[in-house]
């Protein structure tokens, strides 16, 4: 699994003209399943996620984690992580995982975070959604279950 976090001071998903999503100081995050990912995959990922320390200290270093921050968490569905961009000038979605294992990986994610983290929020998976944030740094980091192997 993959997860681009970055580090905000808000973020907001609306769809359909309706905001379903916010936070204020936190991680926004957009999550994507490859294809052979399993909960484990979702499991390692979210606790990594959570401990991941981008938040400064007092002495302004990146040594605090969104858990230790309280922040907020936004998790936001994004297949388009998967892309393998090696090739031509269209992205192939190959590596994601097919769109019933991914809403299952993405729901079982959001439970554990639900369960493990007091503020969590979230996009809808398979909706156009829109996204806005203000990006705090900026700071942003791709976290992944699984290197890339190459072809």
């Amino acid at each position: 699994m993959i997860a681009l976090l970055q580090r905000v001071s808000n973020a907001k998903v609306v769809v359909d003209s309706v905001t379903i999503g916010a936070i204020d100081a936190g991680l926004m995050v957009l999550v994507c399943a490859e294809r052979n990912d399993t909960e484990k995959d979702a499991e390692q990922l979210l606790s990594k996620l959570l401990s991941y320390r981008v938040f400064s200290d007092d002495a302004g270093k990146m040594n605090r984690s969104v858990s230790d921050v309280q922040g907020g968490l936004l998790l936001v569905p994004q297949f388009t992580l998967a892309a393998d961009t090696q090739s031509g000038t269209r992205p192939s979605f190959t590596p994601a995982a097919p769109p019933a294992l991914g809403k299952q990986l993405f729901d079982h994610f959001v439970a554990l975070a639900k369960q493990r983290h007091a503020r969590v929020e979230t996009g809808q998976f398979g909706a156009d959604m829109k996204v806005t944030l203000t990006n705090d740094g900026p700071v942003t980091f791709w976290l992944q279950t699984k290197a890339k192997v190459d072809k």
